[in-house]
């Protein structure tokens, strides 16, 4: 029997479905602002934020510049390890204020301080200026942590294009050892910016994130006629010194070949690594947890687990 996509999903995919429609019968042309204000919109279907007992804004300077971060902790006088959460977006969109609410979850449910990193977004910063911001936090990060305990460990953490980039920083660590990394979370991770899997194709349409807007999305991210492959983690040096990982994919996911491929380099290069597959998810689907509940909170166990084992 064919899978099929959770019927919690079908009234929501319908009407994305149709407004697409709409938008190409009308010519409309997205750009930077327009895929920004669809992400954002999307915030009217995560609307439990948890409270948690500290949450501040901070900017971490470097010699890279100045970057935002926002910083939480359930518990500011004990000392929790320290996740680095790096959002999802197409490298274009998303940010720390989007990513409120997840971001408070994660640090409740591993018990653990999380810093969510405002990096620079394409095309008005393209590649890599993102990834040098990121390596900056990752150089950085305890100069801010002046107001709450921390522990030395380290766990980086992202979905999509977050997931992206700590599996950039993740492998370029493993060459260049500037930090130690001793976990990292991969929601629903772009690891292949060819598009050569086969579901950027059986699920590029439908399923709200499309074929054309992530190919929309890579060429205002590469800007220089990289050699996208070259850049792609999938295809990078994979290694047993890559962090303990922990993955999730989605089967309605473009992105779900690329994610699982991932997870099976791992265990062949002799890493650890967990996987976890949503038989009938979407991609992006923490940021629709209204709609899908139950799976969000599996989420944030398995992820919360991973953290405080």
């Amino acid at each position: 029997m064919d899978k099929q996509v959770s019927q919690k999903l079908q009234p929501f995919l319908t009407e994305v479905n149709r407004l697409i429609a709409q938008a190409k019968a009308d010519n409309i042309i997205p750009t930077p602002e327009l895929v920004r204000t669809n992400l954002n919109n999307l915030a009217q279907f995560n609307t439990r934020i948890p409270d948690i007992g500290y949450s501040r804004d901070k900017i971490i300077r470097s010699e890279q510049g100045e970057t935002p971060v926002r910083v939480y902790s359930p518990a500011p006088d004990e000392s929790l390890p320290v996740v680095i959460y790096f959002h999802g977006g197409g490298h274009m969109c998303g940010s720390v204020e989007l990513y409120d609410a997840m971001c408070r979850k994660l640090a409740l449910a591993g018990h653990s301080i999380v810093i969510s990193v405002e990096y620079p977004l394409a095309p008005e910063h393209p590649f890599p200026e993102g990834i040098y911001a990121c390596w900056s936090v990752l150089s950085h990060f305890q100069e801010i942590l002046t107001e709450v305990a921390y522990t030395t460990e380290l766990i980086i953490a992202g979905d999509s294009a977050g997931g992206s980039i700590c599996t950039v920083l993740a492998m370029q660590n493993q060459v260049e050892k500037r930090v130690r990394i001793d976990k990292q979370i991969l929601i629903y991770p772009c690891v292949d910016y060819t598009m050569a899997m086969p579901s950027i194709s059986s699920n590029g349409r439908g399923y709200l994130l499309e074929r054309e807007k992530i190919a929309w999305y890579f060429d205002h991210y590469f800007q220089q006629g990289e050699n996208r492959k070259h850049y792609s983690p999938l295809h990078g040096l994979i290694t047993a010194d890559l962090p303990e990982t922990l993955i999730f994919t989605a089967e309605f996911d473009p992105l779900r070949d690329e994610g699982l491929a991932y997870a099976e380099a791992l265990a062949q290069a002799g890493a650890d690594v967990c996987h976890h597959h949503f038989e009938d998810m979407i991609h992006a689907f923490i940021n629709i947890e209204d709609l899908v509940p139950e799976e969000c909170q599996l989420l944030y166990e398995k992820a919360g687990a991973f953290i405080r084992k």
